[in-house]
This record gives structure tokens, sequence and C-alpha cells, in this order.
């Protein structure tokens, strides 16, 4: 396979690459997924629809709309997850002196700043900064959106720098992700204007978004993993009983 300007394909001596079964990867990643989204929704609707005094403090360690418990970790170790699997290929591509190395490194520190945030929740403090209603009553998005619109302008001559398939890849994850964290919460905010947050419409609500949000990363991380092993050797991936992919 013919590589991007500038970038290895090869092992690098004295370092062996990190072996992965592609295909236990992908289910163990869905799986999760599926796991940790329906243990969600299921929590929500005990919650709102039938709430035995036992489960009182279980259900809460399964909500989509609470902070610091499972679904939240388990966004944040995605995120953080990625962001290693960035700071692997940024390494990798500095070595190449590839073109767009600067990029790798800012997505890296992007990603584990996100994985972060995840679980501190600041930009959520930017709500008492900025009070606004209705859709934009989470006004958080607001500023964070502006970035995102920059950051994707400046990423432009990046992305048509990757490969076919790697930016296809890399755009439809970051639309998914993008259209839950940001987008979903245009809605919830009116929602939770109108009607409040303590209700099964806005719990849906939020369903939605954190799958969109889980879906978006769980794409990325995946072709990340795609990418690294394809281009720069510091990731192996196999398919069936030892086969190289």
């Amino acid at each position: 396979m013919s590589l991007p300007d500038g970038m290895g394909g090869g092992d690098e001596p004295g370092r062996p690459p990190l072996t992965l079964r592609i295909e236990a990867v992908r289910r163990l990643l869905w799986t999760l997924l599926v796991l940790v989204s329906a243990l969600g929704l299921l929590a929500e609707l005990v919650h709102h629809l039938w709430m035995p005094s036992s489960l009182a403090d279980v259900v809460p360690l399964f909500s989509l709309s609470e902070e610091g418990n499972i679904p939240t970790w388990y966004s944040s170790a995605l995120l953080l997850t990625c962001g290693l699997v960035l700071l692997l290929i940024a390494s990798a591509a500095t070595q190449a002196r590839a073109r767009h190395r600067g990029h790798w490194w800012f997505l890296a520190l992007a990603f584990l700043y996100i994985s972060m945030d995840e679980t501190v929740t600041l930009h959520e403090r930017l709500n008492d900064l900025i009070p606004l209603s209705g859709i934009f009553y989470f006004s958080w998005v607001i500023p964070v959106g502006i970035a995102v619109a920059v950051m994707g302008l400046a990423y432009i001559p990046f992305l048509r720098g990757l490969p076919a398939r790697t930016r296809r890849q890399f755009l439809v994850a970051g639309v998914i992700y993008v259209g839950g964290a940001l987008v979903t919460e245009l809605p919830l905010g009116y929602w939770s204007v109108r009607v409040g947050e303590d209700n099964l419409g806005y719990s849906l609500i939020d369903f939605v978004e954190e799958t969109l949000e889980f879906t978006g990363v769980t794409l990325f991380l995946l072709a990340l993993l795609e990418y690294a092993h394809d281009h720069h050797g510091v990731i192996r991936l196999e398919r069936g009983r030892g086969q190289p992919r």
C-alpha cells in the first residue's frame, strides 16, 4: 500500500507495535455501547415510570442524565483511548516528518482534554457566564460551537491530506459526535425551559444525545486504529487467527 507524503509504514526498530484482534476490538466496543446505552435507557424508564425504593440508589449509577457514574466513566475512557491512540500517531508522524504532524498533536491534546472535561464538566460552568433561555438554555454550546467551527475550518487541509477512506470515516464520526454533543443540546435546552429536567421527555432526549456521542467516538476510535496500522505501523491489527489486517 502506498503511503501519504512523508509517512512511514514499517515497524520501528526495537519497539514492536501493539497487536490487536480487530474483530474482537470492534465486537467489544459495539457490545459496550449497546450495553451502556440500553442500561441507561432502562434506568430512565424505571426512574420515571416505576421506581421501587430498593433501586433508588442503583438507578442513578446507570442513568445517562446523571454525572459521575458508569456512563460518564465509559465515555471518558473512550475519549481517553482516542487521545492515547492519537498520541501514538502524532509521535510516529513527527518521526516521519509528516506534513500535518502538528494537527495530530493538537487533536490528541484536544481529546485528552475532552476526556477530562467529560468527568469534571468544565464546559457546563459556562452556563453561568452566559445566562440565556430557549434553545440556548445550555449556553455553553455557543462558545464551544464557535470553537468547533473554527477548528473544522482549520482542519480542512488536514482532512484533504488523509486517505479517502480515513477522511470519510473521520467525517462521519465527527458529524455523529457533534450532532449529539452540540446539536441535541438545543432541543434539550428548549425542553428544559418549557417542561423541566426531571421528566421522561428530557431523559429520552438525553438518551439520544449520549448514544450519538458514544457512537461517534466509537467510530472514530476504530478509524484511528485502522489508520495507525495502515500508515504508521504503531498498532498491528489482526483478522481471524493471527491473520494480519
